[in-house]
């Protein structure tokens, strides 16, 4: 895809999400891969509803700007996205309520945030790990994300919001909008004491789509909520 091209998908999925409410204000930020091994990035303190393709931040593969405006401070969230999860095309990271509001809660797993409410959680996005908080921007969060050694392609930065990998970036958007969905129905579902996926129904979805799964994240018993 052409350098214009990636300029506009940048934006065009990036106002959906703000229209849509998937993140507010100035917050989220989105990222591509390129060919060369640079990024194209969404600008630091910039609306995701009122991007301009040509002002997106263009990297090198350093994490150098090359031209743009400055990127957001997340680049080094973005970065070790990319250099652990191989196959990865594209990084979102928005501040979601319902995900937000999942980070906070006291009886989540750290190593699967949400159990398999539903067949597309598990094909979209298998488990979810939960980062412990940190300052915005701050660099060890990258320390956090390659600790998971690219086992996941969706996390939870705890009190802030999801961060989701993708091999294009539709792929990347459609399985961050799967994670906030799944987050709303666990907060409508809690303490109600849903039915789940059995582990044998997830096993089957593993084995029809050839998914990979986090191995420390297998077989916890996700049937029930607190």
């Amino acid at each position: 895809m052409s350098d214009a091209k990636l300029r506009e998908q940048i934006c065009t999925f990036s106002r959906s999400l703000f229209e849509r409410g998937l993140t507010p204000g100035s917050s989220g930020n989105v990222s591509v891969r390129l060919e060369d091994g640079g990024y194209l990035m969404t600008p630091t303190d910039s609306s995701l509803g009122f991007l301009d393709p040509a002002r997106l931040s263009r990297l090198d593969r350093d994490g150098r700007l090359i031209s743009g405006d400055k990127p957001t401070k997340e680049v080094p969230l973005h970065t070790a996205l990319y250099d652990t999860r191989d196959g990865s095309g594209a990084v979102v990271h928005l501040h979601s309520i319902h995900s937000v509001a999942i980070s906070m809660l006291p009886e989540i797993d750290p190593a699967s945030v949400l159990p398999p409410m539903t067949a597309y959680y598990v094909m979209k996005l298998g488990h979810t790990a939960l980062v412990p908080y940190y300052r915005p921007g701050d660099e060890a969060v990258a320390g956090a994300i390659r600790g998971l050694a690219g086992r996941y392609s969706s996390v939870l930065l705890a009190n802030h919001g999801p961060v989701v990998a993708g091999t294009t970036l539709s792929a990347a958007v459609y399985a961050m909008e799967e994670l906030e969905e799944t987050a709303r129905l666990y907060l409508m579902l809690r303490g109600l004491n849903p039915r789940m996926l059995t582990q044998a129904q997830v096993d089957d979805l593993v084995r029809h789509f050839d998914l990979q799964m986090p191995d420390d994240a297998e077989g916890h018993d996700h049937n029930s909520l607190v």
